[in-house]
Parts: C-alpha cells; sequence; structure tokens
C-alpha cells in the first residue's frame, strides 16, 4: 500500500468547567473501572475497537510489556457496557506533569452511531477531573473515525497544536 499522510491534531480541557457533556445518558449504558485486566480482553478490546482505525502499535507487545504497561498505578483502563455487552473503553494515563492523557478511546465497530461516543468522552473526562488531573489531553489523527474529532470538539476540547507525518498501511 502506497504511504498515507495524516494529520495527528493534539487536544486539551484546561479545566473542568470547559467540559460539555452529550445531553442525556443512553440507557442501558454503564463505565466500569478494569482491574487486574485479562490480557486476552484488553487484547480483544484493542484490535476491536482500534482495528477499523489502524490502532496496530500495541499488538506486538508480549504478555510480559503489556503486564508491566496494565500494571502501571499512572494507567486506568474503564469499560463502557451497554445491555450488558463490550461497547467501548478508554484508556487514561496520569502524565508526569499532573496532566491525565486519554491514551485510547473508541467504540466496538457495531455500537458506532448509536449515541455512546459522546458519552464516553465526557465520561473519560468526567474520571480523568474526578482522579485530580491538572488538564485532559488526547490526541486523534485523520487514520481515526470521522466523528472523532468534532465529537471532541463538541465535548469542548480544543486544539492545542497538530503534526503531519506519513504512515505506510498494512495491505487488507
Amino acid at each position: 500500500m502506497p504511504p498515507v499522510s495524516v494529520t495527528r491534531t493534539y487536544l486539551e480541557l484546561k479545566t473542568p468547567g470547559q467540559l460539555r457533556g452529550p445531553g442525556s445518558v443512553p440507557p442501558g449504558v454503564s463505565v466500569v473501572p478494569v482491574r487486574d485486566c485479562p490480557l486476552s480482553f484488553y487484547r480483544w478490546l484493542y484490535a476491536t475497537v482500534g482495528g477499523p482505525w489502524h490502532w496496530r502499535d500495541r499488538l506486538s507487545w508480549d504478555d510480559d510489556a503489556l503486564r508491566r504497561h496494565l500494571a502501571q498505578p499512572s494507567v486506568y483502563l474503564r469499560v463502557l457496557y451497554f445491555e450488558g455487552a463490550p461497547a467501548g473503553y478508554y484508556e487514561l494515563s496520569r502524565l508526569p506533569d499532573g496532566a491525565i492523557e486519554v491514551i485510547h478511546i473508541g467504540l466496538v465497530p457495531e455500537r458506532i452511531g448509536l449515541g455512546l461516543g459522546g458519552y464516553l468522552v465526557a465520561e473519560a473526562a468526567r474520571d480523568a477531573w474526578a482522579l485530580g488531573a491538572t488538564r485532559v489531553t488526547l490526541n486523534t489523527c485523520t487514520l481515526d473515525g470521522p466523528a472523532a474529532l468534532p465529537n471532541y470538539l463538541r465535548r469542548g476540547f480544543t486544539t492545542c497544536g497538530t503534526e503531519e507525518y506519513v504512515v505506510e498501511l498494512p495491505a487488507v
């Protein structure tokens, strides 16, 4: 596959008051903290949520690397359930400056378009503030779903930088 030009956009919330929720909580939805996450479940979440958007960095991590990562006290994993089934997740990481970054966030493909994305982003931000964040950051790129950046902006995130890079995507 030929190289693809990508734009990464960095976003942040500087205060809790910037956050704009999606309005109402969809019925049948809950967000559950995950402790001692089974590696197979994490891999399923990462591959299922990120697969359509070319997430691949962590697919090569061996069990020890993934276990060490998830065991860090600065990493927080939450799973979104819709009507009893996993529908998405987010992963937060505390940065040295006190900010909390939304490292990964997304929905399983079958749950996109049901109004869950705005709720998930708002929950991730609320969770970060509850964990004592000095600010909340995340980034997205043009490989992510077309609704990602508009959703973050609707939730109150503001752009704090961009970068351009080129990637080679594996043949499908």
